[in-house]
């Protein structure tokens, strides 16, 4: 006779002690943190990656419209009809900018009518830099309009301008004669509007209108000069040292005494750019994070906004500086 052994009900019944319900709900909470931290983690270094890669791409954006600008300056191509000792068109006469910078903002934007007629706001050095380049246009160095015409920075029309120069007459000599051509000036700064509250780099150009944003986010914009030997027409490409621009227009301190403004600026050979980008929103996780070294190689500490900085730079030979 065989005998089974049986459970009681009681004992079929029993479920998850306390203690095991417990340790169960301990172990899917870690886990559950786990993967929670994971996500978060994950979610914030896809943000801040997203945020370098839209700064990088404003930097560009900005350093490319500088360079192309600074590359122009003071362009007035010669024209082989013209008498071989002047074969240029009268662009640039005595007292012309081909750059003209600022510690800070021009104060007269809206209201000057060309680049001679600006002027800078006194105590500006602390404040995003502005600039000044001038250079004669054409549909080949301008984004032209459908009918041909060149423009300014914003795409608009360019007024024309005339003035007399010596053209070969197609036989033996050169005669004067009337010529037509136009002139690029663009002002280039960093601004807030009503409807643009973000710091962006603004331009206004001198084909009419009122300035526009073109890069947002753009926090500092700030220009060093490279000045050449003390000489008013120096002949080699090197560079005594680079100045601010209120040491630049210094008459016979950094620079020799010239006759005018515009010769002191004459003086400029090569122009460093530095431009500071911040991020469109909030991505870091605390002020240590959000601290970045400046356009002065010095630590920023005092951001408190989480937003994301860097700086970028370059530096651009102006080609074009001796127009003769």
């Amino acid at each position: 006779m065989t005998l089974r052994q049986t459970r009681s009900p009681r004992h079929r019944n029993r479920g998850l002690s306390l203690i095991e319900l417990m340790v169960s709900l301990v172990i899917g909470l870690v886990i559950m943190i786990a993967v929670v931290s994971a996500y978060i983690g994950a979610s914030g270094a896809t943000r801040v990656a997203e945020a370098q890669a839209r700064m990088n791409e404003d930097a560009q954006a900005v350093l490319t419209i500088l360079t192309q600008q600074f590359r122009m300056a003071g362009n007035n191509p010669k024209r082989t009809n013209y008498d071989v000792a002047t074969p240029r068109n009268p662009a640039y006469p005595t007292g012309t900018y081909i750059v003209r910078g600022c510690d800070g903002k021009f104060s007269n934007i809206s209201s000057a009518t060309d680049i001679p007629s600006l002027t800078c706001s006194a105590g500006g050095g602390s404040t995003p830099d502005s600039i000044a380049i001038s250079y004669e246009a054409d549909r080949y160095n301008t984004v032209p309009t459908t009918g041909g015409s060149a423009t300014d920075c914003l795409g608009q029309v360019l007024p024309a301008r005339s003035g007399s120069a010596n053209i070969w007459d197609g036989v033996s000599a050169a005669v004067p004669g009337s010529v037509t051509f136009t002139v690029a000036e663009n002002l280039f700064y960093v601004g807030t509007t009503t409807t643009i509250v973000s710091p962006s780099l603004y331009c206004k150009g001198n084909g009419g209108g009122t300035a526009q944003s073109l890069v947002e986010n753009i926090e500092d914009l700030q220009f060093v000069y490279g000045t050449a030997p003390a000489n008013t027409t120096p002949t080699s490409l090197a560079v005594a040292g680079y100045l601010g621009a209120t040491a630049v227009q210094t008459p016979g301190t950094f620079v020799p005494a010239l006759p005018n403004d515009a010769a002191q600026w004459a003086q400029v050979m090569t122009v460093r750019i530095c431009v500071v980008v911040r991020s469109e929103r909030p991505v870091v996780s605390d002020a240590a994070s959000a601290q970045y070294v400046k356009c002065d190689q010095t630590v920023d500490t005092t951001q408190s906004d989480l937003r994301l900085r860097r700086a970028y730079s370059t530096t651009v030979v102006l080609r074009n500086r001796i127009p003769s």
